[in-house]
């Protein structure tokens, strides 16, 4: 028993006692650093050893502001900052000496005793460091049996929290609230954090150990400064740095403490945590969407401060024996002997300690108690580089080496460590290596003993850690701090007045940083979403946006219609930018107009500009879809005109005109002549109006079908107006476009093929001379003739139509005609000869069509006198031998009746190349509409035999339209009779062509 105390007394420190020595202990935010700063400044002289650099920092400055900084100093690891008259000194805890005659003594969050890798340190000072005339140990409740175990007569002093912590739960990071400590264990997490919050929420400031004091100096500016509203940083903020917080929420609940990966004690969480909230304001903490939500049994614990208490204490013997490496070794592993004190596991001078041992000319050389001593001080520098124990050993033998050698370390070998450092190069990481390496050589610098003309290298390593580490606070600024948004940020905060410019671009600048862009009555900011960047950007340049948009207002009212464009897509454009849209009204002409504008236009700068496209719009309408605006307003029209009217406006301008043959037959001419006021086109096929087909009022009419039918992203819409506006009479149908678009373009779907309307008209220009050639007559035979009843397909036929034989098939086909195959001898007789020119055969084809026409499906008087009209029409355009098949639509007119002309036509193939001499000729179907109505019931309404079909309209025959039985003579007294006694509209080109044949007659 006398042999366990005596080693006991051997190995303990001098038996410690609380005698004047105060406990201050309790959670966070209980104002414990404050009180020791005050009382520090009452007393002549003090030391407080703080665990952290950046902590002693802050103790530094606000003791500074206290009494002075001459009068204290700061001592850390690299960092000395002393004056031959400070009377105050702030240290790290390593940073303390080991014995002081400072009236004062303070050591900051003793609860530090229990960590595994630093814990002795503390506990050293704990149990052998006092001030003469007052001593103060700083923590947390957890260590308060521990210190009156180990400290008898020590008196604790505990302290409330001043404010509550709550515990708000689970949120994404991009949910968290302003000014929040986001807090993960590792440089990679804290970087993704950081860039994550920098990409939604504007940026956030960096705060870590591996940074260098100045660095981290700086960022938590940023912080404090409200530049940014976001904190990320590892544990080091939970060592009693003071912050402005409001939240703290874990990132990671995991850390590796240096031997294995581990979940964060209670305590420790609670440290963290606590840093929420400051003085009177409450605060809370959570965890991020990637933490699972903390149990409710841990929350209690971490609201109400309930934590288990310290069992054991690391330590160290401090007594150590330097006659020889050996003896440093053995009291280095001596124990303490007491069970509330758990030997260290080994550090990292310990470690190195035992590496440079094994080194020979180490080995040799500490062979003194003064070369011990200096291999013990050299395993003493900070492994700053965290590279690996072996590299950590190598350099520090190197560093004997020289010291053992020279007596001191070569100047030369120093000198080309700074300037290998002294770069400032390279991305974040490797201006952090360059930084930790300046460290090691700033922690040497402050050897005089060591290093020759210390104050100067002193000086020189200073300066180069400053400068790196102004770049790194730069680097990560940069990466991971948007400027623009802290700035905006920060003076909105303190309502101060921002001056924004709107340059004529449209890009708008607050204070200089480019926010965005105005685009016609629009801001688009370069951040959007909730986030404060862009809510910092929207509400920066209000006032100035309002005022512009205004101004633009009142612009676009005096602005002309030509500045206004109407896009594809339905976006009306002015001066380039999108103001309105189109959307879909009761009709698909009767359209409406959406402001495209911010809030800021509003009242009457808002009326004004929606008035001003409005009016636009009807102008637009009413140009470019006149003939269909007017026709939909003409109160004039009455009874069956008004019904094709409405017929005609319902399908945006033109209609098969089978679908209407019973209304059209039933009109006069002066009734046909109202809707010709409105440029209709009575045509054989179809019935239409030809300035509708043009580009532009095309695409108009396929925008505004495509916005009232919700097909506004229907293909084929963009495609075809660009085939009509090449010209193209016909083109290959596409079955993926929309049909509508075909019809809206004036294209009618035949086979594979769409062809244009009106040559549709000229092909039955070319159809009907050779349907009702007489061939026992005096004419000449028209091209394409048969035998009155038939066709074959000509050459000019498919020009005009672009197609080929099988195309015209497919055509005719579509057309209503049925093809047959005959002797190309028999159809086109050796005496025949060439085919007449088209001058020669204008005047019998115009007879022919008038004869025909008799038979077609309108009055018989009409008809008779709309065929002279057609063949005359028929016989100008065949003989304009220059005019091309691809010209614009309105300039190859087909005239009015060339709708009375027949209903349905096809072309074939003409005779083979080779082979049998045989041709495909062409007639109508048999029960197909011919030009339009039913022939045999006009031959019945123009002879005495067949009286009782004259109310038959639009009936199918029963018979061939090809037949010619029961048809009049051309020189009938009963069609002369029925022609003179039909009212012909004096404007009417009807009338001229009656005037010219009757001319002719006389003469």
């Amino acid at each position: 028993m006398n042999t366990g105390n005596q080693q006991q007394a051997e190995t303990f420190p001098t038996p410690a006692n609380g005698r004047d020595v105060i406990g201050i202990l309790g959670p966070t935010n209980t104002g414990k650093t404050h009180l020791a700063i005050e009382r520090m400044a009452a007393h002549s002289s003090g030391l407080i050893g703080l665990p952290l650099r950046l902590l002693a920092r802050e103790v530094y400055q606000r003791l500074g502001n206290l009494v002075g900084f001459g009068n204290v100093a700061l001592i850390t690891g690299e960092e000395k900052i002393n004056s031959d008259k400070a009377r105050y000194r702030v240290c790290t805890v390593e940073a303390m000496p080991t014995q002081t005659d400072a009236a004062f003594v303070a050591i900051d969050e003793v609860q530090m005793a229990t960590d595994l890798e630093r814990g002795h340190i503390f506990t050293d000072r704990i149990m052998n460091l006092r001030g003469k005339q007052e001593t103060l140990l700083l923590g947390a409740s957890t260590i308060e049996n521990s210190l009156r175990a180990l400290l008898p007569g020590i008196e604790i002093r505990t302290r409330p929290r001043m404010s509550v912590l709550e515990y708000a739960g689970s949120k994404k990071i991009t949910r968290l609230p302003p000014r929040t400590a986001i807090v993960a264990f590792s440089s990679s997490e804290v970087y993704a954090i950081a860039e994550l919050i920098r990409r939604q929420r504007g940026g956030a400031a960096i705060v870590m150990g591996a940074l260098s004091p100045r660095t981290r100096n700086a960022q938590v500016e940023l912080y404090q400064s409200g530049d940014v509203d976001f904190l990320v940083a590892t544990d080091a903020i939970g060592m009693g740095l003071n912050l402005d917080l409001n939240h703290v929420a874990f990132a990671q609940e995991t850390k590796f403490d240096g031997f294995q990966h581990r979940r964060l004690t209670v305590a420790e969480m609670g440290q963290i945590a606590g840093r929420a909230g400051r003085h009177t304001r409450n605060g809370t903490f959570g965890v991020t969407g990637r933490v699972s939500p903390l149990e409710d049994e841990l929350v209690e614990r971490l609201e109400t401060h309930e934590f288990e208490p310290a069992k054991v204490l690391t330590w160290r013997n401090r007594d150590l024996d330097f006659r020889s490496i050996e003896t440093l070794k053995q009291s280095l592993e001596r124990a303490s002997n007491n069970r509330l004190l758990m030997k260290a596991l080994p550090a990292s001078d310990q470690i190195a300690l035992e590496t440079l041992s094994r080194d020979s000319f180490t080995a040799d050389a500490a062979k003194s108690s003064d070369t011990v001593k200096l291999l013990w001080e050299v395993c003493l520098i900070p492994d700053y580089r965290k590279i690996s124990p072996a590299s950590h050993a190598e350099l520090l033998q190197n560093i004997f080496h020289q010291l053992i050698l020279d007596g001191k370390l070569n100047e030369d070998w120093y000198a080309k460590q700074i300037r290998h450092a002294d770069q400032t190069t390279g991305d974040i990481d490797t201006i952090s290596i360059r930084i930790a390496q300046m460290r090691t050589w700033t922690y040497l610098s402050h050897r005089a003993d060591w290093l020759p003309n210390a104050t100067y290298w002193q000086e020189k390593a200073r300066a180069v850690e400053d400068k790196l580490s102004d770049v790194l606070h730069d680097n990560l600024t940069k990466r991971f701090i948007d400027r623009r948004t802290s700035v905006l940020m920060k003076r909105l905060r303190e309502n101060t007045h921002m001056e924004a410019e709107i340059q004529p671009n449209g890009d708008v600048k607050v204070e200089g940083h480019h926010i965005g862009r105005l685009s016609g009555f629009r801001f688009t900011p370069d951040t959007v979403g909730d986030s404060p960047e862009a809510k910092a950007a929207n509400a920066a340049a209000g006032k100035a946006l309002t005022d512009e948009i205004e101004k633009r207002a009142g612009r676009l009212a005096a602005a002309p219609n030509a500045d206004i464009i109407l896009s594809s897509d339905g976006i009306l454009r002015w001066q380039g930018d999108p103001i309105a849209r189109l959307v879909s009204g009761e009709t698909v002409l009767s359209p409406r107009v959406i402001l495209l504008a911010d809030e800021q236009l509003s009242g009457p700068a808002r009326d004004q500009a929606a008035k001003r496209l409005d009016r636009w719009l009807a102008n637009h309408l009413a140009n470019v879809l006149k003939p269909l605006i007017e026709m939909s307003r003409d109160q004039t029209l009455d009874g069956m005109v008004r019904g094709i009217a409405y017929r005609l406006v319902e399908a945006l301008g033109n209609i098969e005109r089978n679908e209407v043959a019973a209304d059209i037959q039933a009109l006069t001419q002066d009734k046909r002549a109202d809707l010709r006021r409105h440029g209709v086109r009575f045509g054989f096929y179809n019935i239409f109006i030809p300035v509708l087909l043009k580009p532009a009022p095309v695409e108009f009419l396929c925008l505004l079908w495509a916005l009232h039918n919700n097909k506004l992203e229907a293909p084929g819409r963009n495609e075809i107006v660009t085939i009509l506006a090449s010209g193209r009479t016909s083109t290959i149908y596409d079955p993926s476009f929309e049909n509508e678009f075909y019809r809206l373009s004036g294209y009618r779907i035949l086979g594979e093929k769409a062809v244009r309307m009106d040559i549709l008209e000229r092909l039955a220009n070319l159809i009907r001379p050779a349907l009702f050639w007489k061939s026992n007559g005096d004419s000449p035979r028209p091209e394409g003739a048969v035998d009155g009843r038939s066709f074959y397909v000509t050459p000019a036929m498919m020009s005009i139509l672009g197609a080929t034989h099988e195309d015209m098939e497919l055509i005719l086909k579509g057309l209503g005609y049925q093809s047959l195959e005959k002797l190309e001898s028999e159809i086109k007789p050796v005496d025949a000869g060439d085919a007449p020119t088209s001058a020669s055969k204008s005047e019998p084809a115009a007879k022919t069509k008038g004869t025909a026409e008799g038979s077609g499906s309108e009055t018989n008087k009409a008809e008779l006198v709309g065929s002279a009209e057609t063949g005359q029409q028929a016989a100008v355009i065949e003989n304009n031998s220059t005019m091309s098949a691809t010209q614009d639509t309105n300039a190859t007119p087909a005239s009015d009746e060339q709708a009375g002309a027949g209903s349905n036509s096809t072309a074939g193939d003409t005779e083979a190349d080779t082979g049998p001499k045989t041709i495909l000729i062409w007639q109508p179907a048999s029960r197909a509409p011919r030009y339009g109505g039913n022939r045999k019931g006009h031959d019945a309404k123009r002879g005495q035999k067949h009286q009782k079909s004259q109310g038959r309209r639009g009936k199918q025959p029963t018979q061939s339209a090809g037949h010619k039985t029961n048809k009049p003579s051309r020189s009938s007294g009963q069609g002369k009779e029925n022609r003179s006694s039909s009212k012909i509209d004096p404007d009417s080109p009807f009338a001229k062509l009656q005037a010219l044949k009757q001319q002719m007659k006389d003469n």
